[in-house]
């Protein structure tokens, strides 16, 4: 892994306004992340940690301090550079597969392509990823033709068809039973062993934590290194 952080994270903070109350969801979060790393992020329901997932995505921006991906600090990004970045550097996967339910798995994986303006070709590299995740025979099918595994692998194949830096997962496994969670979480493990991806997984699990190279706590909106 290289020794430059991929990820700079510095006193970040987010202050929501609820009626006439001030909500800090992040109260001075400090974070590295090298290129390459697999980190478990853990934490309670709302303890901060999809907060600070969306601003790493460039979803929110933050209250205070700063956040900076290889080296930009996205808060100097204009509008239309924010939209690029989230297209070209972060995949996103959720609890919930959002998949668009009329098209077929490759028809949703293809959409990202397009929107991101890229070859509608999948490359020799991505049809070795779509083995690995073991939907390659699935391609033609839609959502409702697929198990819930089947989707959330089909959401991981989407978010990285654009090989983007940093893959973001939200409790990818969330929805799923114990044994096809458990799939995922060696997928994405292979995705990281084998091609280098860097990930960041949210959970609440200490056990699907477990599956991360270095694992750390949010709790009430700060970050706590597991030796701390």
């Amino acid at each position: 892994m290289s020794e430059t952080p991929l990820i700079e994270v510095r006193d970040l903070w987010k202050t929501y306004r609820a009626g006439d109350v001030d909500v800090h969801a992040l109260r001075g979060a400090n974070l590295s992340v090298a290129k390459g790393e697999f980190l478990a992020v853990v934490g309670r329901s709302g303890s901060g940690k999809s907060t600070l997932f969306h601003i790493l995505g460039g979803l929110t921006s933050p209250t205070s301090g700063t956040v900076t991906i290889n080296g930009r600090n996205l808060d100097h990004l204009t509008n239309a550079e924010r939209t690029k970045f989230r297209r070209e550097t972060v995949g996103f996967v959720f609890q919930k597969y959002n998949l668009l339910p009329t098209l077929t798995a490759e028809e949703n994986i293809r959409l990202v392509q397009y929107v991101a303006n890229r070859s509608k070709e999948f490359t020799a590299e991505f049809q070795q990823i779509l083995t690995i995740l073991g939907i390659d025979d699935r391609l033609k099918h839609k959502p409702r033709q697929l198990s819930g595994g089947q989707q959330q692998r089909v959401a991981v194949a989407r978010a990285i068809v654009n090989r983007p830096a940093i893959l973001l997962a939200d409790e990818p496994t969330g929805n799923l039973d114990s044994q096809n969670a458990e799939a995922v979480l060696e997928l994405l493990k292979d995705l990281n062993r084998q091609l280098g991806q860097t990930i960041l997984l949210i959970t609440h699990d200490e056990s699907a934590a477990s599956y991360g190279s270095r694992r750390i706590h949010i709790q009430d909106g700060q970050v706590i290194q597991p030796n701390s």
